[in-house]
Parts: structure tokens; sequence; C-alpha cells
């Protein structure tokens, strides 16, 4: 990755659906070499794919919590196949220390997440957990 390829990656982090000739613009190359620096950097697996972030508006009326979990040895991939069925966990982290999971979950409200925390505990494998209920966000640098 070269500093062409930071530059596109930055403009792109700022707002994915900016256009390739909009790129190629701001850049001043070609469309055809932005083109091509895209394909390679989708193909090489750099960039994963384009996404939808949600603004604080969409994010208020939901409960975000992290859960920690401690599970059994042989349990993960049994666990990680059921956690992907709930709708509600957003992300999931192996971890170092006394916990195996974290995971983050959002929820429209109290009760449907603490459905989602009876539903996550009541896993098989799954020997116990801790829920951080989050407050409020001081920092967000990733959205």
């Amino acid at each position: 990755m070269d500093e062409m390829d930071r530059n596109i990656i930055g403009l792109l982090g700022a707002d994915a659906r900016m256009s390739v000739a909009t790129l190629a613009r701001r850049l001043k190359v070609a469309r055809s070499t932005i083109q091509a620096r895209l394909e390679r950097l989708e193909t090489s697996g750099i960039i994963a794919g384009y996404t939808l972030r949600l603004g604080e508006a969409a994010r208020q009326n939901r409960i975000r919590a992290s859960i920690l979990l401690t599970i059994e040895p042989r349990a993960q991939a049994a666990i990680l196949t059921r956690l992907k069925a709930i709708a509600e966990v957003e992300r999931c982290f192996t971890t170092s220390g006394r916990f195996d999971l974290l995971l983050q979950v959002a929820a429209a409200s109290t009760t449907a997440l603490d459905q989602v925390l009876d539903e996550i505990g009541s896993m098989t494998g799954v020997k116990s957990s801790e829920s951080l209920i989050h407050l409020s966000t001081r920092i967000d640098r990733a959205g």
C-alpha cells in the first residue's frame, strides 16, 4: 500500500459513497487509475466492503451494552453460530484475560435488551456473563 492507496482509503473512510470520478478529481489522477486501485484494494482484502454508518439520531433510541462472557473451552464455535442469529449482537470479539468473548449489543428497549441477555446467558456452553450498559458516549473515533 502506497500513499495513493492511503489517500483513497482516507477519502472513502470519510464518505464511502464518494464516486470514482470525485476521488479522481480530488486526488488529481485519472479515473481509470482510481478504478484499478480500488479493484486491487478490494481483491487483496484491504477494502473488505462499503457500509452504512448510522448517525447519532438513529442510534439515540437504542440501548447499548457490552457483554463479557466466560464460556466452556470447546463451546466457542457453537456459541458464535447462535450469536450470529441474534440481530441485536452487533460485534463479537475474542479477548484475553478472565473473559473469553466481548459482545457489543444494541436493543430498542430495556425489555428487549433483557430478553437478549437472557437468551445469551442460557446458551449451552456459557458459564457466566457480565453486562455493562452504555450510558453516554464521550469519545467515538470509529463513527
